[in-house]
């Protein structure tokens, strides 16, 4: 019995995408993979069809760092329509309430955002991927089922109020992992007395990234009628999606013994934490973390090229 050929090239890197309104974070991810006809990608952590935005993509061996940047803070700008509920916390759903904005300005709104920076507890939305015995909390809301969710712990970095006009409130947020911006809207509601729901919502900043380097699925069709090479220069280094973390300089001799799995001793190496490993004379390698003895251990490395 053949093992069935694996279609397309073998593209290696990350694409920051701005993910237009109405497409899924999949149907973005399946066609910007079309474009470059490769054989592997993925991405990091889903955008609403209702939201737009930066969303990292990762072909190849990038795809080994994607659960980074899925744990990776976020950034977001979204308006608040207030007075106005829905049963999806968003404009998608139907209106279930509607009370009056009188009385809400600056002073009330900077007010009530002061209990929701730092360290918060959310419920999930029913209309969320969250999984409850084993299926999605939205085909449960969509058969008109609700069900208890636990709060989880999210931490809210910044919470600045941009602009009030009118009903309409605009929010920046940086948050942690896990956040919901619909929730945070709806609860900023709640607080306010008047209720609202998430009318807009643009990621802007996913871990290193910033939505300034992101380009367009029609950026990405015009370079790819220039030619692959044209594709190709729009992908960023796998080792970008990790700036923070230290690097870690290996001979050739240690990075034999890393690639082999056995942890090695660098001198001036870091105490603790993740690492980017790199090579003498071949470059980023890959991902590891310091053991409490003080080695460098692999944790996940990439193939060459």
């Amino acid at each position: 019995m053949t093992r069935q050929r694996q279609r397309g090239r073998n593209v290696n890197g990350i694409l920051l995408l701005d993910k237009p309104i109405g497409l899924t974070s999949n149907a973005a991810l399946q066609e910007a993979k079309r474009i470059f006809g490769a054989r592997k990608a993925g991405h990091t952590g889903n955008l609403d069809p209702l939201a737009s935005g930066l969303l990292p993509l990762c072909f190849g061996e990038a795809t080994k760092v994607s659960a980074f940047l899925l744990d990776a803070d976020k950034a977001y700008r979204g308006i608040c329509k207030l007075g106005v509920r829905t049963t999806t916390a968003d404009a998608e759903g139907e209106v279930i309430d509607t009370r009056s904005v009188e009385g809400v300005d600056e002073a009330r709104v900077e007010e009530v955002l002061t209990h929701f920076r730092g360290e918060i507890q959310q419920i999930p939305p029913m209309h969320s991927a969250v999984k409850h015995q084993g299926q999605r909390l939205y085909k449960l809301a969509h058969q008109g089922i609700e069900v208890e969710r636990a709060p989880r712990t999210v931490h809210i970095f910044e919470l600045t109020a941009e602009q009030l006009a009118g009903d309409e409130l605009t929010l920046f947020v940086h948050c942690s992992k896990g956040t919901y911006i619909r929730t945070l809207a709806e609860d900023i509601g709640e607080q306010l007395g008047c209720g609202a729901h998430l009318s807009y919502l643009r990621r802007t900043l996913v871990g290193p990234f910033l939505e300034a380097g992101a380009v367009t699925l029609d950026q990405l069709r015009a370079a790819a009628e220039e030619g692959q090479e044209a594709l190709d220069r729009l992908l960023l280094p796998v080792e970008e999606a990790l700036a923070g973390w230290p690097a870690v300089q290996l001979t050739e001799n240690l990075a034999y013994y890393l690639k082999q799995g056995q942890a090695v001793l660098v001198p001036q190496a870091p105490t603790s934490g993740m690492v980017r490993l790199f090579a003498a004379g071949r470059g980023f390698i890959g991902v590891g973390h310091i053991l409490d003895d003080g080695r460098v251990a692999p944790k996940r490395l990439f193939l060459p090229g």
